[in-house]
């Protein structure tokens, strides 16, 4: 290619695309919309080693998506603004509207059954507010922990089974998670469903909510 300044933009752009190629990278972003992370724990949530984990953690720095600082002995990662969460969840959208096989997919976390509309988080925030809805969070504990929206109750899948029964039949279930990326709400929704309660998704995940300024619970220390 040429030294045109025309091309010296797309190599940067697509310097962006590139470290968005990776499913592992895709994964540690996830992780990074929760909150900000050090190296090791980003490795034990996404199931990277260490030294793969910092690679890819390089590459997503060189484009820009993640920003860094040193604390004390270790590095810590977050994510560079508000616009990494939007061109993530942008890749969602884009693949959801014309890839047939990601459809095929979400359709099989719903039981085969057609997905029911996600529940805007304005339509949430009303209904939390009037207190007409149920709001399951359904992220590991320590997520939970480290931020939530106030008034859901931490429920992972595999607890799901045994809080059914003490679930309001006659009030709306809306489940949420991580964010553009995370199954867990799919799945949650999909499992209450077919024990007969009114369950639905909320639009996005945590840092979505947190993004617009919504209020959250923080835990202490």
């Amino acid at each position: 290619m040429s030294n045109s300044p025309k091309a010296a933009l797309l190599d940067e752009y697509a310097l962006v695309a590139r470290a968005l190629s990776s499913p592992a990278r895709l994964l540690i972003l996830e992780q990074l919309a929760q909150g900000e992370r050090g190296v090791e724990p980003l490795a034990e949530k996404t199931g990277l080693t260490i030294a793969n984990c910092s690679q890819h953690l390089q590459h997503l720095r060189r484009a820009g998506l993640v920003t860094s600082q040193r604390a004390g002995k270790a590095v810590i990662y977050r994510l560079t603004d508000a616009e990494a969460l939007r061109l993530m969840d942008l890749l969602r959208v884009v693949a959801e509207r014309n890839l047939a096989e990601v459809e095929h997919i979400l359709r099989g976390l719903a039981g085969g059954e057609e997905r029911p509309e996600p529940v805007s988080r304005d339509a949430l925030a009303r209904r939390l507010a009037e207190g007409s809805v149920t709001l399951l969070d359904i992220r590991p504990p320590d997520e939970f922990a480290a931020a939530h929206i106030p008034g859901a109750r931490n429920a992972t899948l595999a607890e799901l089974e045994e809080i059914i029964a003490g679930l309001d039949r006659a009030t709306e279930v809306v489940a949420y998670c991580r964010g553009p990326y995370c199954i867990f709400a799919h799945q949650a929704v999909a499992a209450l469903r077919k024990h007969g309660l009114d369950a639905r998704r909320m639009e996005g995940g945590l840092p979505e909510w947190r993004e617009e300024g919504r209020p959250v619970l923080m835990s202490e220390g």
